[in-house]
């Protein structure tokens, strides 16, 4: 349960019907199993303890009498485990039939939650044996002495991790208006459970999947579903045992259908903690609930659950080629209303023939074409300096002409050179100032143009600069609309290639193919053999990383310590990424996060593409000066139990 992670399951065990001796076993071997697995919850289907199809048996007195009996053994199985498990039965009470799930740990029933919802139409006919639960809690005897409380209003709660809370709904209570679980996370449960007996029919499992994702995602929950599967009777339906485990709306185990098999996964209750803290439309609240209190051990849980190493990019071809699009669109369509509401009908942008400026000025083409404007009127600027190499310069060039914009060059090594005997700044001197006074140069160039055309400069900085600081102050930092401030640099690539291969010009998708192959460089110092001399990532750290880093940090609202442990896993195997280079490059992410928010501060508009931006209007409302103390201290800690160097890392 380390950083919040607890391990789930669900589980369908072979059943016969009515025959509870036979049961019993196979749920007992599956709790077995599940404790193998180190699950802390391990939930089962409806009825499983008889079988659901069991019809009007379940108005014999022998088969309630023995599921009662079978339910206190299960119970004692559980004792020393350290779970819960939550298994479905028929129980009498107060002259009534209720179909109920019963929720055992530490050796004991410590509860019963009865089904609300009673399906009487189409195949189902359970309203000819059950009656509805109750939602006020009542206590009921299970023997001569012991008593359980009984209702639907009945929350879970593991003594040594507050954020575990768990509620319970029965198969049909899902498929309703008003499902018995949204009260139980208005009450504060985190995760659901659902004991089902869903029928298979053609076409189902895409509705009952979608309905689990959905619901999970709106209540910002785990969902954890168990249905009934071989063993069932197959007298008029077939049961295929559809298990899945969800969180927040994204499915991390899903059972093959019609092979009972058991799923397994971790919840990440810390995740959904954030989560719901920052949305503040989660409101509400649920009255008379009772919370029953079980105990777990602290462990450490291991992960299986898929951790994406690149967290902004879709990794199914189709899905990415999507987003591309989509994220395109969205840009475009934000400059198109800027553009519309000035009334401008020129655009100039500083091209370097690096991928943040191709974006941008692919972007620039689209609003101009969405608004009927002619591309000419879209001056792209080329700017040659000290650090300027002959690839990038010719892709550029080829660049603007591919796309029929207004091609302008303007040299500025003699103007920066003025400039440095102004301030007495020795050009042999290759230091901040020497780099800043070329951007800084550049951006004003691009803001008298402007002036001259009555047009609107496009800033071309992306997300990942930004976060980093990796932009110069009132220089690249600086434009009249940032087209790329929400795109992080791990997409940006994408968005590139998703036009070169869309583009249907040859000619276009080769110079875009080049663009990719070359280094990310501001290109501020002087070339070695012609070849960029100042590679980005070799400064400040691989993009991948600091990528992960802010997604982890301001999606999840995650710690050093627990963004290094994912980091670790999902970029396990690749023997650039061990665990000191990925410590070292978290230190260098915290400190310049922190450092450079004042960059942030005060950044020109551009739209928001996906969950993650730093707009001080926005999604990022953080002061300039504030410390980074409480971060830097679980990285202390890191590298004192990784034995990391603690040198000072580049600012």
């Amino acid at each position: 349960m380390k950083d919040g992670f607890i391990r789930v399951a669900a589980v369908t065990p072979r059943v016969r019907v009515a025959d509870v001796a036979y049961n019993k076993k196979a749920v007992i071997e599956k709790i077995i199993e599940a404790e193998q697995q180190r699950a802390v919850a391990a939930v089962f289907p409806e009825m499983c303890i008889t079988g659901y199809t069991c019809g009007d048996l379940f108005l014999m007195e022998p088969l309630l009498e023995q599921a009662k009996e079978a339910l206190l053994e299960i119970a004692a199985e559980t004792n020393g485990k350290n779970m819960l498990v939550f298994v479905g039965l028929p129980f009498a009470w107060n002259g009534r039939l209720y179909n109920v799930a019963a929720v055992l740990g530490n050796g004991e029933v410590l509860g019963l939650v009865p089904k609300m919802c009673i399906p009487n139409y189409n195949e189902f006919y359970e309203g000819r044996y059950f009656t509805p639960g109750m939602e006020e809690t009542v206590e009921v005897d299970l023997t001569e002495h012991v008593k359980v409380p009984m209702g639907s209003h009945l929350l879970f709660c593991a003594d040594s991790m507050p954020d575990l809370k768990i509620g319970v709904e029965i198969c049909e209570d899902l498929w309703t208006p008003a499902p018995p679980s949204i009260s139980h996370v208005l009450a504060g449960a985190s995760v659901i459970v659902n004991l089902s007996a869903s029928d298979e029919i053609t076409g189902k499992d895409v509705y009952r999947k979608n309905l689990i994702e959905g619901q999970s995602a709106r209540l910002i929950c785990g969902y954890i579903y168990a249905s009934a599967g071989e063993g069932e009777s197959t007298q008029d339906v077939v049961y295929s045992a559809h298990n899945m485990i969800a969180e927040n709306g994204i499915m991390l185990a899903e059972a093959e259908r019609f092979a009972n098999q058991s799923v397994y996964g971790e919840l990440d209750m810390q995740k959904l903690k954030g989560q719901r803290r920052r949305m503040s439309t989660f409101l509400g609240q649920a009255e008379n609930y009772q919370e029953v209190s079980f105990h777990l051990k602290q462990e450490v849980t291991e992960l299986s659950r898929s951790v994406d190493a690149l967290p902004f990019v879709p990794g199914k071809s189709s899905e990415r080629r999507k987003r591309c699009e989509e994220i395109l669109l969205i840009q475009s369509m934000g400059l198109k209303k800027r553009l519309e509401h000035t009334g401008c009908k020129n655009a100039v942008i500083g091209i370097s023939g690096g991928l943040d400026s191709t974006l941008a000025l692919l972007v620039t083409v689209r609003a101009f074409d969405l608004l009927g404007l002619d591309r000419k009127g879209i001056h792209a600027v080329t700017m040659p300096g000290f650090g300027t190499t002959d690839r990038t310069y010719d892709n550029a060039v080829h660049l603007i002409q591919c796309l029929g914009a207004d091609f302008r060059e303007v040299d500025i090594k003699e103007a920066v050179r003025v400039h440095f005997r102004d301030i007495s700044q020795d050009e042999n001197t290759h230091d901040v100032t020497y780099e800043n006074g070329q951007a800084r140069e550049r951006t004003q160039i691009l803001m008298d143009i402007a002036n001259q055309e009555n047009g609107m400069v496009i800033g071309t900085g992306d997300m990942s600069e930004l976060a980093l600081g990796w932009a110069t102050y009132n220089g690249d930092h600086m434009s009249m609309y940032g087209v790329n401030a929400s795109v992080p640099k791990t997409l940006v690539r994408h968005l590139v290639r998703y036009y070169a291969d869309t583009c249907r010009d040859e000619t276009l998708k080769n110079v875009l193919l080049d663009v990719l192959d070359t280094p990310v460089s501001p290109e501020l110092l002087p070339p070695e053999d012609g070849k960029i001399s100042q590679k980005t990532e070799d400064i400040v750290g691989p993009y991948e990383l600091h990528d992960f880093f802010l997604y982890h940090m301001l999606r999840s609202g995650f710690g050093p310590e627990k963004i290094f442990r994912l980091a670790v896993y999902a970029f396990r195997g690749q023997e650039n990424y061990g665990e000191k280079v990925i410590l070292k490059w978290l230190k260098v992410f915290v400190r310049r996060f922190f450092s450079q928010q004042f960059k942030r501060s005060c950044l020109p508009d551009g739209p928001k593409v996906g969950t993650v931006a730093v707009s001080p209007r926005g999604d990022l409302r953080m002061p300039s000066d504030a410390s980074p103390a409480v971060w830097m201290a679980e990285i202390e800690k890191l590298e004192q139990e990784h034995d990391t160097d603690k040198t000072d890392v580049n600012l």
